[in-house]
């Protein structure tokens, strides 16, 4: 995939992706945590998230362009909504996680106390056959009477007690049938809980943090990296076009070379005079042969040359004259075409 020229997309979705589950969850847990006013912590964090990767790809951009109070105060801010970030997401883990264990640990709870109503009654019954055991054997032996007395006074107290262990004992295993069902949401923190020997909440809260660790920095490095990609990709598009003049997209000019590109140019452009501006034979420039034959035609028609009395003096460089009285002679001469 990285040789693909579209590996750039892949970049810029992933980084769409994980950005936007990171603020969505941030978004929501903020919103929780301030429900009095639920619309707008939404829209104050929604802002504060696209902001954030905004400016990291700002800063990545023009990091040589801009001053160092604007590097230092962006940089800080994009930390600081990083851990923002974080903390939403993970008031929204946590709420989710308090979501999934509210049925079972109310159910987890209610066994307890099955549990321990259930041990106290055994208590009970073990002290009310206890206690006939000894008013009994206080008796004499032909006390029988007597000793009947007793047992019919203790024997429905114990038949209580253990009716009522019964019962107890009933709903100690409807609630257990109960956690097996309520408890697959949590059944892998149930099973980590119990290797590392700790309760539930931390091996929760030990994921979170693992969690939101690599979840919205991993975004925000995401981000930044497709800027590269399509830095690098700008570069080398004009590189294949083999214009030099193109600027290359990775070049961050400072603000001094910025100035210096604008006031160090020539304001004044001088080009090369083209002796023959029209490609005209007649402007060609003559060769000496050819200046000898003129100069014998100028003698046979008469010619005194004292029409060139009125041309304006000018640069050599000039083959074009400027003719201040621009009228033919009497005789014979030279016919000029303007």
């Amino acid at each position: 995939m990285e040789k693909s020229k579209y590996f750039y997309i892949w970049i810029g979705l992933s980084a769409l992706l994980i950005a936007g589950s990171a603020a969505a969850f941030s978004v929501y847990g903020l919103a929780k945590l301030f429900s009095g006013a639920f619309l707008s912590v939404v829209l104050m964090a929604g802002s504060l998230e696209l902001g954030k990767l905004v400016t990291a790809s700002f800063l990545y951009r023009y990091w040589d362009m801009i001053n160092w109070f604007q590097k230092v105060y962006m940089t800080i801010a994009t930390i600081v909504l990083v851990f923002i970030t974080s903390a939403g997401i993970f008031g929204y883990l946590s709420n989710a996680y308090q979501g999934a264990t509210l049925e079972f640990e109310k159910q987890s709870t209610e066994l307890i106390a099955v549990e321990e109503r259930i041990e106290q009654l055994e208590e009970d019954k073990v002290f009310l056959k206890e206690e006939l055991s000894v008013a009994i054997s206080e008796l004499p032996d032909n006390y029988i009477t007597a000793k009947r007395k007793l047992r019919e006074d203790y024997n429905p107290q114990i038949l209580m007690v253990n009716e009522e262990i019964l019962d107890y004992k009933k709903t100690r295993a409807d609630l257990e049938i109960q956690l097996v069902s309520t408890g697959v949401d949590v059944g892998p923190a149930i099973y980590l809980a119990r290797t590392f020997g700790t309760d539930i909440d931390t091996v929760v809260k030990f994921f979170i943090f693992i969690l939101i660790f690599v979840f919205d920095p991993l975004a925000v490095m995401l981000v930044i990296a497709y800027n590269q990609a399509l830095i690098i990709r700008d570069e080398k598009k004009n590189k294949n076009l083999g214009d030099p003049e193109l600027p290359a997209a990775g070049n961050k000019n400072t603000q001094h070379d910025n100035w210096k590109d604008i006031y160090s140019q020539d304001t004044l452009i001088e080009e090369p005079i083209n002796p023959n501006p029209y490609g005209d034979d007649d402007y060609a420039t003559p060769t000496p042969q050819e200046d000898m034959e003129r100069m014998d035609i100028v003698g046979q028609n008469g010619n005194d040359g004292l029409h060139y009395d009125d041309v304006e003096p000018s640069d050599d460089n000039n083959p074009n004259p400027k003719i201040l009285n621009p009228q033919p002679t009497a005789k014979g001469g030279i016919r000029t075409k303007w």
